[in-house]
């Protein structure tokens, strides 16, 4: 009998959102951490180092704020590891067994809508790193003619790391953690002679006062960082087999590679921010202020860590379309999503004011994004991280029937607390398009996060008290259990 090669970068990832074989999940808890480091050293990252300047937040104060919010997303956010740990599937896939196996349509919405809008903000930062430095250096055009070339090919590029999926941006994930690490390393010696801690913009705080900029700093700059990986880390925590790797490892793991992978290229923003006074244009202010030997590193960070951190987000968009519609392929819902993709690094560099496009996305979605994380999490602790593999993938079979059938295939309790989370987010939120109604209520301070997260926990708890959790019977350790749950076509 022909004995099957082992998989190598070069092939083609086949997996979609199905359940992963055991004989498949060969990743290591060190992967984990290695892709999200990696992928997220790139100026798509750090330029969320450069919020809090442009806020009119002083350097230490912007830098407590983030690193305030970087470690309570981080709590939150990583245990959400180890349902996909579990289930041997993608995130919102794997929300199924709380919201109902339509019902996870909720989370692979937000996790394309967040997936969409960082890889957006990434190729826009990414492109104008490079024309930059090639403008400086051989005298290039910079104009939009330029850009429209630039963000083309970096979509393209992006796209194909996508497409060959999970090995090789494993692959580059290790090298891009080193590579960039030592490119940043550099540009702080670069900078560092025009570094100076106070505010970089007139007219004092954004907000008017020190603590609701603060805290929206915490927010926008701190907090919204690993809510972006509500979604994604399911991504690469279900190819890590639970027979082979304890829990606390893999959650271990992700909370390492998330505060490494945000903390460093945003505090890396933040510094750049002040040397530069980059009030207004970050990136051209980094380029302009660049001594000659450091446009080379920069431009190859432009480069190839926008290819990288492009491609994860990518890669994520294209599971999370393939959830929504099965009836695309991975590859096929890949490119889709990055012509749509690209389709917004246009507007973002043509239409939208570069602060208040950044600073109104990621606060919206992480008062859209924070119950669903909320609820999946009480889920998870309600059936003991035991779910029924085969009972997740009905809706992707176009079947019905299940345990996590519910009501129609959705949990009427689930989504009415996340509904019920996400409007309080949503009314209490303050930017500066958009001030929710509830701010006076809090007194002009946006605790849209706190209110998304308490509200959708506290329905959720109150609307399942006497509902018992489908739990399969089954040895919990196993991603895929033995007993099947029976389903029809639909």
């Amino acid at each position: 009998m022909a004995v099957e090669p082992p998989p190598t970068t070069r092939a083609i990832e086949v997996h979609g959102v199905d359940t992963i074989p055991d004989a498949d999940r060969t990743g290591r808890p060190r992967d984990v951490a290695g892709i999200l480091v990696g992928s997220n050293l790139c100026l798509g990252v750090v330029i969320f180092g450069w919020l809090p300047a442009s806020f009119g937040l002083g350097f230490w104060a912007g830098v407590t704020s983030m690193i305030t919010g970087t470690l309570l997303g981080t709590a939150l956010v990583a245990p959400l590891a180890l349902v996909s740990l579990r289930t041997g599937t993608n995130l919102s896939t794997s929300s199924g067994g709380h919201f109902g196996v339509r019902g996870r349509l909720i989370g692979s919405v937000i996790g394309l809508l967040l997936s969409l809008g960082y890889a957006a903000l990434t190729l826009w930062t990414g492109g104008a790193a490079v024309v930059g430095p090639l403008a400086r250096l051989l005298g290039l055009p910079d104009g939009a003619a330029s850009y429209v070339v630039v963000y083309a090919l970096l979509a393209v590029l992006a796209v194909l790391v996508a497409v060959f999926g999970y090995r090789l941006l494993n692959r580059m994930g290790r090298w891009l953690a080193i590579g960039m690490t030592v490119l940043m390393l550099a540009g702080f010696a670069a900078y560092a002679g025009d570094f100076t801690t106070a505010p970089v913009v007139e007219g004092g705080y954004l907000l008017g006062a020190f603590w609701p900029t603060w805290l929206l700093s915490t927010v926008a700059a701190g907090l919204s960082g690993p809510i972006a990986f509500i979604t994604l880390l399911g991504d690469y925590t279900r190819y890590v087999s639970p027979r082979r790797y304890p829990a606390h490892r893999v959650v271990a793991a992700t909370a390492g590679g998330m505060i490494g992978g945000l903390l460093i290229p945003q505090l890396f923003g933040t510094f750049t921010a002040f040397a530069t006074r980059a009030g207004e244009d970050y990136v051209g202010s980094l380029v302009q202020a660049a001594p000659v030997w450091f446009l080379v590193p920069l431009l190859l960070n432009g480069l190839f860590g926008t290819v990288g951190n492009a491609g994860i987000l990518l890669y994520s968009m294209g599971l999370d379309l393939d959830a929504i519609v099965p009836r695309l392929s991975r590859v096929r819902a890949t490119v889709l999503v990055s012509v749509i993709a690209t389709v917004l690094v246009f507007c973002g560099y043509f239409v939208w004011d570069a602060q208040d496009a950044v600073t109104a996305f990621v606060l919206l979605i992480t008062a859209l994004g924070t119950p669903w994380a909320v609820i999946t999490l009480i889920g998870f602790a309600r059936c003991r991280g035991r779910y029924d593999a085969d009972a997740l993938q009905v809706y992707n079979r176009r079947s019905r029937g299940g345990i996590y059938w519910y009501t129609g295939g959705w949990s009427v309790p689930a989504v009415v607390a996340w509904t019920f989370g996400a409007v309080l987010g949503l009314l209490s939120v303050d930017t500066t398009v958009y001030h929710g109604p509830l701010l006076a209520f809090t007194g002009g301070i946006d605790v849209s996060f706190l209110l998304a997260a308490a509200g959708s926990g506290l329905a959720y708890f109150l609307l399942t008290r006497r509902s018992p959790q489908p739990v399969p019977g089954d040895d919990p350790r196993l991603a895929a259990p033995g007993r099947s749950s029976v389903a029809t076509p639909s």
